[in-house]
């Protein structure tokens, strides 16, 4: 039983941690293209 509860909580863990690099990968894409914008209108 706690084997398989350990396993259960290991992969939420790598879900959780996959799911979170996604997010800053797009909140980086985000900024660089809000910096490229003020670029072009100076």
């Amino acid at each position: 039983m706690a084997k398989k509860l350990l396993i259960a909580l290991g992969a939420a863990a790598i879900t959780l941690t996959a799911t979170a690099c996604n997010t800053v990968k797009g909140v980086g894409r985000d900024i660089e293209s809000v910096g490229e914008a003020g670029d072009r209108a100076i």
